[in-house]
């Protein structure tokens, strides 16, 4: 017997996977999250039974509803379901889908294009963090547009351009943008920086453990030391950001930084936890450029002073770079974040009716696959 409900698969930014509306989704949580594994197939390293693409870039869910906060159109309640393990996480946002929640909204009707213009703004309150997130999507004649000519890395072809504008996005889980209190701490030998800024990270000089930075994504996910030092980090500098024990969450997320090779640039190699990007995220994107541009972080760029305005960063990754545009303000002698954006792009590649074995989605379901590829 299965078990049916509509369903939308998109590609957003260097990320994929369903959406749906929350209503088409049970409204018990511990249901749905079932429901969430079952569809994409897991716990198996492949997810051959599901949409999952045998990766935690291909096993993301967005959940998208009418918003019930003042000012903003529409909720957006990212899931990240695990490869291997029967598991959900919903406690980080991802910012490569949130770029095709602005095109689900509106076809579903959630958000109306407008017929004259040829940009149409959406507004997300994002449910995972409560950061409030202003989508410029591009339509024509009341429809949502996905070709155009913009081309980001780690995505092949070209497509129509989603600007992105984080406004109140620091501090978001944490409550503070440094959590610990300070720009920089020493957590198992090693000078980091714990920052809360789109993202929750812990950013580690490359240098620091022998490494360059620039490194593949194979290079590193092959250097198992590598990976369970960080591992070990991430839960030392959870414990410090007062995210209490960490082990099976995805937050901290652990970020290698490098100079980058002119000033306003940085290299970035970051981990999903317990793997390395392809490319990079988009909050981890944005967390980046901002532990560049604030002074006294182990990312800061004395090339790059700190100062009131908008400031182009390139966050160059293992599938090329990103653009984050910051705008930093004055506030008593110092540098504040007030917001930062960047341009995505999206796509549907289907809808229709997706099936879920009605067994699979009972609690007793097997687990975990023996996998590496945790989310």
């Amino acid at each position: 017997m299965s078990y049916h409900l509509p369903c939308v698969l998109m590609r957003g930014g260097t990320s994929r996977g369903p959406f749906f509306l929350a209503d088409w989704l049970p409204q018990d949580p511990s249901q749905r999250d079932r429901t969430l594994i079952a569809a994409l197939g897991s716990p198996h390293e492949l997810q051959i039974d599901g949409l999952g693409g045998g990766h935690s870039l291909t096993s993301k869910v967005a959940i998208v509803s009418r918003s019930v906060h003042a000012g903003c159109d529409v909720d957006y309640l990212f899931a990240q379901v695990s490869v291997g393990e029967a598991r959900v996480d919903t406690r980080p946002n991802c910012g490569n889908m949130l770029a095709g929640v602005g095109p689900f909204a509106i076809e579903q009707g959630l958000v109306q294009a407008g017929r004259q213009a040829d940009v149409t703004q959406v507004r997300v309150y994002n449910l995972n963090t409560g950061a409030r997130i202003d989508l410029q999507v591009q339509t024509r004649d009341g429809r949502v547009r996905y070709e155009g000519d913009m081309r980001i890395d780690g995505v092949q072809g070209t497509a129509a351009p989603v600007l992105m504008s984080f406004r109140d996005a620091w501090g978001a889980v944490t409550g503070q943008i440094f959590p610990t209190g300070q720009r920089i701490d020493t957590i198992a030998g090693l000078q980091v920086t714990c920052i809360d800024a789109a993202q929750v990270m812990v950013l580690v000089p490359a240098a620091a453990l022998g490494l360059r930075g620039d490194e593949s994504a194979v290079e590193l996910d092959a250097d198992t030391a590598l990976l369970a030092r960080l591992q070990a980090l991430r839960c030392q500098a959870g414990l410090r950001m007062g995210l209490g024990g960490i082990p099976d969450s995805v937050l901290p997320k652990p970020v290698l930084v490098a100079p980058g090779p002119e000033p306003g640039s940085i290299v970035s190699r970051y981990f999903t936890p317990w793997r390395c990007h392809r490319s990079h995220a988009v909050t981890g994107a944005i967390g980046v450029a901002a532990a560049l541009l604030l002074p006294g972080t182990v990312a800061t760029d004395a090339r790059t002073p700190a100062s009131a305005g908008t400031h182009r960063v390139q966050v160059l990754h293992p599938a090329g770079r990103t653009h984050v545009d910051v705008q930093l303000a004055s506030v008593d002698g110092h540098c504040t974040l007030v917001q930062a954006a960047l341009v995505r792009t999206a796509r549907k590649i289907f809808e229709g009716t997706l099936f879920v074995a009605q067994s699979a989605m009972e609690p007793e379901c097997p687990g975990p696959w023996p996998a590496d590829d945790r989310p």
